[in-house]
């Protein structure tokens, strides 16, 4: 697995892990059936607790992401997929209304506001390539 943390980012290390997973089931990086790491190997693999990686697989089990595969450790749930895209949309939804807010509130026009979207949706794009 390609995750990493960042224990300046302000976001908890186990939210980061359980964003990461999500993440990755929704792009399809991880597919449901596939087992992930075991706590220990991820834990090393991110040189961090595996307290942190046992809190983030629990959660990640709550919310039906991973399921317990007896004898192999966890999958991706079936329903995993369809689960994750939709909340990382929410995420990003909101992460957008924010900014949008903040750029309302400092005076910026709707003009303004969609031609900087435009541009820096366009700045993605072309970075992607």
């Amino acid at each position: 697995m390609f995750f990493h943390v960042d224990p300046t980012d302000g976001l908890a290390i186990y939210d980061q892990v359980v964003r990461q997973v999500k993440f990755s089931v929704a792009r399809g990086a991880i597919r449901p059936g596939n087992l992930v790491p075991s706590v220990r190997e991820l834990a090393r693999e991110l040189a961090i607790n595996p307290n942190t990686v046992a809190r983030a697989y629990q959660q990640l089990q709550t919310d039906g992401v991973l399921q317990t595969v007896r004898g192999m450790g966890l999958e991706v749930a079936p329903g995993a997929v369809k689960h994750c895209r939709q909340q990382r949309q929410q995420l990003i939804q909101a992460r957008l209304r924010q900014t949008l807010a903040e750029a309302k509130r400092s005076g910026l026009d709707d003009e303004e506001l969609r031609g900087l979207i435009d541009k820096e949706l366009s700045d993605v794009v072309r970075d992607e390539r």
